[in-house]
């Protein structure tokens, strides 16, 4: 098990993870929330080398990709930086990168009934503004659950927020701070149930941001 404990801050500096093997040559991850079974709930930093592949396989409980750099491929489509993607329960696929890709996903954790399948490329969508100093580009939306792109303008003020049902936070871009800290780019952060703290960039950032999913 690796950070397995939801009741618990977490924050990793993915830049100084080592690169762990996949059970595919040419992909490699470095976990950051894992059980111990192979196929079970896990988030990653994946690297598909070039011409990497896995054979076709399915995701009983559904996977979630954000494409970070190059470019991911399945049956479906070429997927270029920027894309999100869901892949709902019983989608099944045989990933490929031709030319490598940098990934950020998480595996087995939609609710059952969750099935709808997306692939937006975010570099072309319509963001919104929220406060002052801060645009928002909703990904996707299930009960409780959010998720969302937030860029945040350096020295704009700290927008304060709860937690009710937990957050995780990816910096994709630029720093940013609250109370318990500083996290630059490739930082990942989870909060508990509960949890509350008002980031502001150091530099302008780009967070993804998933929120209202962690288990009690």
């Amino acid at each position: 098990m690796l950070n397995m404990d939801f009741s618990l801050a977490v924050t990793i500096a993915t830049g100084e993870q080592p690169w762990l093997a996949s059970p595919r040559a040419g992909v490699w991850r470095k976990p950051l929330a894992r059980e111990h079974a192979e196929h079970a709930h896990a988030t990653s930093i994946v690297r598909y080398e070039p011409g990497a592949r896995f054979h076709a396989h399915d995701h009983p409980l559904g996977e979630e990709i954000l494409v970070l750099a190059g470019t991911f491929s399945d049956h479906t489509g070429d997927y270029g930086a920027g894309t999100y993607l869901r892949n709902p329960p019983g989608f099944r696929h045989a990933p490929h990168s031709e030319d490598g890709c940098l990934l950020l996903v998480k595996l087995h954790q939609f609710q059952p009934d969750d099935t709808t399948h997306l692939a937006i490329q975010t570099d072309r969508a319509a963001w919104q503004d929220a406060a002052p100093g801060a645009r928002y580009l909703p990904l996707h939306g299930f009960r409780e659950e959010q998720v969302v792109l937030v860029a945040l303008a350096a020295g704009a003020p700290g927008i304060e927020h709860a937690h009710p049902g937990g957050e995780e936070i990816y910096v994709l871009s630029g720093a940013i701070r609250d109370a318990d800290g500083s996290y630059p780019a490739g930082t990942w952060l989870r909060r508990p149930r509960g949890s509350r703290h008002a980031p502001e960039a150091s530099e302008d950032a780009v967070l993804w941001v998933k929120s209202g999913h962690l288990p009690a």
